[in-house]
């Protein structure tokens, strides 16, 4: 049996843009990630400043600088992809060589007031829609995701329109 599909059915098609970049596994390098993906959503139509873009400024940051401290592997690198639907959902993906499957603790509700680190996954956590990490054939990718404000598609403010 064939049926049509009539127009009022049909499904809006769903537009996603997407950005990846490896790079060394190095604090500059965590620091270039976080500029390259503020860069990139600001091309998408999410202006560097936007609580969206400082948002994910502050995932992109945290993610990549684990990446280089907890998951380098010296010789390999480390991957950040963007990918930005036409719906404004933003998913914030980092992924490490890390050969070993274990995945991170649950960080602890809060850190020792004197210490230096073991924020970063509580930010991650209060900013983030969602969050997780992916086990992979080698390393691991922990990902996040964000609804943006404005996305360069139309929706919002601080974007053109998608052709």
């Amino acid at each position: 049996m064939h049926t049509e599909t009539q127009p009022s059915e049909a499904q809006p098609p769903v537009t996603v843009r997407v950005f990846r970049q490896r790079f060394s596994a190095t604090r500059k390098a965590a620091r270039l990630a976080r500029l390259l993906a503020v860069h990139q959503l600001h091309e998408w139509g999410l202006p560097y400043g936007s609580d969206s873009s400082d948002i994910a400024a502050l995932i992109v940051a945290e993610l990549a600088a684990n990446a280089v401290t907890h998951g380098r592997v010296p010789g390999r690198d480390f991957e950040l992809r963007l990918a930005l639907d036409s719906g404004g959902l933003l998913r914030i993906e980092v992924t490490d060589a890390r050969t070993e499957r274990r995945l991170p603790a649950p960080p602890p509700l809060t850190p020792p007031s004197d210490a230096e680190a073991g924020r970063g996954l509580l930010l991650v956590e209060a900013l983030a829609e969602t969050w997780g990490v992916t086990e992979r054939q080698v390393g691991k990718n922990v990902w996040a995701t964000l609804r943006t404000t404005g996305s360069g598609f139309g929706l919002g403010t601080g974007g053109l329109a998608e052709e």
